[in-house]
C-alpha cells in the first residue's frame, strides 16, 4: 500500500495534468501537506497516533479538494477532444456554371410555308418544302443566380423544297427551295444546375431560289436569288454531359417578310412577278462546347 507521500504525488500529477489553474492549486496543497507531514511526531503514544490521525485527515481533506478542482478540466478536455474527432467537414456542392463563349455544331429538319399570289391575277397557291439541314452556332452567355442570359449567332445550310400546281395556270408547276437560314437572337434561361431550359428570339434570314416549269416538265421561268429579312422566336434546353459540353435541341419558328419576285425565261423574257410570303420552322439537335471551366465550388 503506498504512503502518504506517494498517494499525494499521484493527485498531484492528476491535478497537474487539469491545466494552469489546477497547477497552482496543487502545488499549494503539496507545500501545505509537505509541511504537515514534516512535524515530528510527539512523544507518547496517545500524541503519536492523535497526529498521525491529524495527517490522514488533511491528507484526505486536500486529495479530495485537488480531484475536484481537476475533475471539471479534466471532463473539459475530453470533450473538447471528443469534438475535434467527430466534427464533419463542411459540404461542397458542384454548380454547373454557364457562362462564357461557346462554339458548336446542329443538324435537324426544318420545313418552309410558301404561297405564291401572281401580281394583277390572284393566288396561285401554297406548298411546304421540307428537308435536312446542318449548320453551326457561336455565342456568349452569362449566369445571375439560376437566371442565363444569352445572344448567339446561326448560320445553316437547308434543303427545304416543296412544290404545287398554279391554280392561275394550269399545268405549271410552282417550287420553292430554301438553301440556308441564319439568326441573330437573344436568350433568356433557367438553370437547374447542368439543366438549361431557355426562349429565345431576334432576327432570321433566309436564303430561297424559285422555278417554274411547264407541263411537259421543262424549265420556263426562274426568279432572281432571293434572300429575305423576317423574325424568330424559339425554345430549347440543354443538358451538361461532360466538362465543358452540352448538348440539346431547339426549335424555331422563321416568319419572314413577303417579297415580289420577277420571272424571266430562260431566253430572257419577262415572265410576270409573284408576290411570294415564306414561314419556316426548324428542329435541330445541337452540341456545344464553352470556354473555360463549367464548375464552381459552393459551401
Amino acid at each position: 500500500m503506498p504512503q502518504f507521500p506517494e498517494a499525494f504525488a499521484i493527485v498531484t500529477l492528476i491535478c497537474l495534468n487539469s491545466g494552469a489553474f489546477q497547477v497552482g492549486v496543487a502545488i499549494k496543497l503539496q507545500q501545505f501537506v509537505g509541511t504537515l507531514l514534516s512535524t515530528p511526531l510527539a512523544r507518547g503514544p496517545s500524541k503519536g497516533i492523535e497526529l498521525e490521525m491529524n495527517k490522514n485527515f488533511f491528507f484526505v481533506t486536500a486529495s479530495i479538494v485537488a480531484l475536484g478542482v481537476a475533475a471539471p478540466a479534466f471532463g473539459a478536455d475530453l470533450a473538447v477532444r471528443h469534438q475535434m474527432y467527430t466534427k464533419a467537414p463542411p459540404a461542397v456542392a458542384a454548380i454547373y456554371d454557364w457562362s462564357g463563349f461557346y462554339i458548336g455544331g446542329n443538324g435537324g429538319w426544318g420545313n418552309s410555308h410558301n404561297s405564291w399570289d401572281f401580281v394583277g391575277v390572284g393566288p396561285e397557291g401554297s406548298h411546304d418544302g421540307s428537308g435536312g439541314t446542318v449548320g453551326g452556332q457561336i455565342g456568349y452567355r452569362w449566369q445571375m443566380g439560376q437566371f442565363v442570359f444569352g445572344v448567339e449567332g446561326q448560320g445553316n445550310w437547308a434543303d427545304f423544297k416543296g412544290s404545287n400546281t398554279s391554280l392561275q395556270f394550269p399545268g405549271f408547276t410552282n417550287q420553292t427551295k430554301t438553301d440556308a437560314f441564319g439568326l441573330i437572337t437573344g436568350q433568356l434561361g433557367y438553370a437547374w444546375n447542368n439543366v438549361l431550359l431557355y426562349v429565345n428570339g431576334g432576327a432570321a434570314v433566309t436564303g430561297n431560289t424559285y422555278r417554274v416549269f411547264a407541263p411537259g416538265g421543262g424549265l420556263f421561268a426562274t426568279g432572281g436569288d432571293d434572300t429575305r429579312w423576317g423574325g424568330a422566336v424559339g425554345a430549347g434546353f440543354e443538358v451538361g454531359f461532360a466538362p465543358n459540353w452540352s448538348v440539346g435541341a431547339q426549335y424555331d419558328h422563321l416568319f419572314m417578310q413577303d417579297r415580289t419576285i420577277n420571272f424571266t425565261t430562260p431566253a430572257g423574257l419577262a415572265a410576270g412577278s409573284d408576290r411570294i410570303r415564306q414561314d419556316v420552322d426548324v428542329v435541330t439537335a445541337r452540341i456545344n462546347y464553352k470556354f473555360g471551366g463549367p464548375i464552381v465550388a459552393k459551401y
